[in-house]
C-alpha cells in the first residue's frame, strides 16, 4: 500500500484544460435538489412541548420519485471525476495534494462550528424550548455524514488511482462484490451495524467510476442505466430492500444508512442517464451560474439546514403553523411563502459565511503522510463526533472541532520548512 501511496502520479487523464462544465453541473444540480429536498419534504408540527418531523415522501406510492431525488450518488461521482483529473494534472507530491483536499473541506467548518456550539445554550437561556432546540442541534451535525464519507474517498484518491491504472473494472467488480457480501452478513444474522462496511464499499465504488468518466472510458450510458435501474427493481422486488432510496421515518430498513446494494443499483442507474443527458447539458449556457454556485456550494450545504431551524422555529413553534397534508391545497399554495422565507434567512448566511471557502493560502512545505495522515484521521474523527451527537450541549461537539482544527493545524507546513 505504501508503493500505491508514494509513487509520483502518472498522467492518465485526457481532460481539456478547462473544466468539465458536465460534472460543475452534476455537483450544482446535486446541490440544488439536495436544498429542495431538505426545505420541502418535512413535514413538522408542535404540540407546545415537542416537535415532531415527518417525511413527505413517506406518502404512499412516492418512494419511486427517490430513485431520482436521491442524488447522493451524482455527488460521489462527480466527485470522483474531480479528484481523478486534479490527481491526474497536480506536479505536488500526494501527500501535498490531499493536504490542500483537507483544507478546502475541513476550513469551512470551524464557522458553523463557532456559531453552533454557544448557540443552543444562548438560545436555551432567551427560553427556546429544549426539545425543538436540541433536534435542530443534532440534525446539524447528523448532515456532516456526506463531508465524513467523502473524506474517506479523498483520503483514497491516490490508493485507489494506482489500483484502477493496473485493475480498472476489476476494481469496482471487487467493490461491488464487498457490498454483496455485506449486505447478505447484515440480512443473514440481523445486526444492522454489521452493513455499515457498505459506506466504503458502495460510495468508492460509486466515487471510483468517476475515474473512468476523466479518462473517457464511460461508454454505453444507455445500457448501464437500463442495467441499473432494472437490477435495483429486481432488488427490491424480489429482494429485503424498501423502495426508497431515502431513509423514511418508521422503515425497519434503510437504503441509506447503511447503503446498501440497491443503492449500488441505482447509482449505476443514475450515472447512466446522467450519460445521456450530457450532450444536452454540455451545451447549456451555464457559465454565469456555475462561476457564481461553484465557490458558494460549501456554505450552502453546511448553511442550509439551519436557515430551515430558524423559520422552523419562528412560524412552527412560535407561531404554531403546523406543515399541512404533503400534496394538499394548503400545502402547495403554501410552499412559495416557506421556501421564500428560507430563501431570506439563507441570504445573509451566504454572504456571510461564503468567504471561508477558500482557506488561508499557506506554503505547504514538503508534506509526508506521517502529517498528512493523521491529519485526514483527525478531520475524519472530528467530523464523526459532530455527525454522532451534532451540537447538543455537551463536550463532545468541542472535542471534534478541536480535532478538525488539529487537523487543519498539520496540513500547515512546520516552522523552518
Amino acid at each position: 500500500m505504501t508503493a500505491l501511496l508514494d509513487l509520483p502520479p502518472r498522467r492518465v487523464v485526457h481532460a481539456p484544460p478547462s473544466r468539465d462544465t458536465f460534472i460543475d453541473l452534476l455537483r450544482v444540480f446535486g446541490m440544488a435538489l439536495v436544498v429542495l429536498q431538505h426545505w420541502t419534504i418535512p413535514v413538522l408540527s408542535y404540540d407546545g412541548a415537542r416537535l415532531a418531523t415527518g417525511n413527505a415522501l413517506a406518502t404512499p406510492g412516492v418512494w419511486v420519485v427517490t430513485w431520482v431525488s436521491q442524488v447522493m450518488p451524482l455527488v460521489f461521482f462527480a466527485g470522483g471525476a474531480a479528484n481523478a483529473i486534479s490527481f491526474g494534472r497536480t506536479r505536488a507530491s500526494a501527500p501535498q495534494w490531499l493536504n490542500v483536499r483537507l483544507r478546502r473541506l475541513a476550513w469551512p467548518l470551524l464557522p458553523l462550528a463557532a456559531v453552533w456550539i454557544p448557540l443552543p445554550q444562548a438560545l436555551a437561556a432567551l427560553g427556546v424550548p429544549g426539545q425543538p432546540l436540541e433536534t435542530g442541534a443534532r440534525l446539524t451535525g447528523q448532515l456532516l455524514w456526506f463531508l465524513a464519507v467523502y473524506l474517506i474517498a479523498v483520503t483514497a484518491t491516490p490508493a485507489m488511482t494506482r489500483l484502477h491504472q493496473r485493475y480498472g473494472w476489476r476494481v469496482v467488480a471487487a467493490l461491488a462484490a464487498g457490498a454483496v457480501v455485506s449486505d447478505v452478513v447484515r440480512f443473514g444474522s440481523g445486526v444492522e451495524a454489521l452493513g455499515f462496511a457498505n459506506v466504503v464499499f458502495v460510495w468508492l465504488a460509486v466515487h471510483q467510476l468517476g475515474f473512468f468518466y476523466a479518462e473517457g472510458r464511460l461508454r454505453r450510458p444507455a445500457l448501464m442505466a437500463a442495467a441499473g435501474f432494472g437490477a435495483a427493481a429486481l432488488l427490491v422486488a424480489f429482494g429485503p430492500y424498501p423502495g426508497s432510496m431515502i431513509g423514511l421515518p418508521g422503515a425497519a430498513v434503510s437504503n441509506m444508512a447503511p447503503p446498501t446494494l440497491a443503492m449500488l443499483a441505482v447509482s449505476f442507474g443514475q450515472i447512466g442517464l446522467a450519460m445521456l443527458l450530457r450532450p444536452w447539458l454540455a451545451r447549456l449556457p451555464a457559465g454565469r451560474l456555475l462561476s457564481w454556485a461553484g465557490p458558494r456550494i460549501m456554505t450552502v450545504y453546511l448553511w442550509h439546514m439551519p436557515a430551515l431551524f430558524a423559520v422552523t422555529g419562528v412560524v412552527v413553534v412560535g407561531l404554531g403553523v403546523d406543515t399541512p397534508a404533503p400534496g394538499s391545497f394548503w400545502w402547495l399554495a403554501g410552499w412559495p411563502v416557506w421556501f421564500g422565507l428560507l430563501s431570506l434567512v439563507m441570504w445573509p448566511l451566504l454572504r456571510g459565511f461564503a468567504r471561508f471557502e477558500e482557506p488561508p493560502a499557506l506554503p505547504y512545505g514538503r508534506p509526508s503522510w506521517r502529517t498528512s495522515g493523521p491529519a485526514a484521521a483527525l478531520v475524519g474523527g472530528g467530523l464523526v463526533l459532530l455527525m454522532v451527537f451534532g451540537f447538543a450541549p455537551g463536550i463532545a461537539p468541542v472535542l471534534g472541532t478541536l480535532a478538525i482544527a488539529g487537523g487543519l493545524l498539520l496540513t500547515a507546513p512546520k516552522v523552518g520548512m
